[in-house]
């Protein structure tokens, strides 16, 4: 009598494995929760460099109409002098002497002219009704040219009254300043210098086509 062998195949399905470890995992370290003087100070330097920012990009324009540095100077003696965000009587004073002081220094500068002497060095001076003055001696062989360039014109003037009302644009632009200098106007003065800064822009550009500069002075490039 004939046996066949028949090969069975029996499919084992694995059972679920039961956690064994009876012990629940430790909890996750808890972190303590931030300090409120850091936070709150992280927030005021934010705002200030936002604030920054922002007023940089406003009158981005402007800054060709002002000599290299005045208002790079303007933006890093501010923080110093504002502070944690009190206006003080020192420091409306302080801030006053500040705008003073640039304004002064874009009206000025625009009455100084330069020439690059038989030497190579470039020679600064201010100019007059008689031509240009140098700050200091030239050396020998260093003659100072006697063109009309070089004389005091009415241009100078305008172009010396523009850089101040561009400098003064700039300035009431950063909120530090009208939040010490009119804290009882600041929404109005917000408000002015969404559209001030423009407009002087716009005049100002007007100004230097029609009178166009040919100084080569302190904070502009060497002739």
């Amino acid at each position: 009598m004939e046996q066949s062998d028949e090969i069975g195949v029996r499919i084992y399905t694995p059972s679920p494995q039961l956690n064994i470890d009876r012990h629940p995992p430790p909890p996750p370290p808890t972190m303590p929760p931030p300090d409120s003087t850091q936070t709150s100070g992280g927030r005021k330097r934010r705002a200030m460099a936002n604030g920054v920012q922002k007023t940089l990009s406003k009158t981005s324009m402007l800054v060709n109409f002002l000599p290299t540095g005045t208002l790079l100077t303007f933006e890093m003696v501010l923080p110093s002098i504002y502070g944690k965000g009190e206006c003080t009587a020192v420091t409306t004073l302080m801030i006053n002497v500040l705008l003073g002081i640039c304004t002064l220094s874009c009206f000025f500068f625009h009455f100084t002219d330069s020439f690059r002497g038989t030497d190579g060095k470039t020679y600064y001076g201010f100019v007059s009704p008689w031509g240009l003055k140098v700050f200091k001696s030239s050396p020998p062989g260093v003659e100072v040219p006697k063109d009309e360039r070089y004389n005091l014109g009415f241009t100078d003037f305008i172009h010396a009254m523009m850089s101040s009302m561009v400098f003064v644009a700039i300035a009431f632009s950063d909120h530090r300043v009208t939040n010490c200098l009119f804290p009882r106007h600041t929404k109005e003065m917000d408000e002015a210098m969404q559209s001030f800064p423009l407009m002087v822009g716009i005049v100002c550009s007007g100004l230097f086509l029609v009178f166009p500069n040919t100084r080569y002075g302190i904070g502009c490039l060497s002739a």
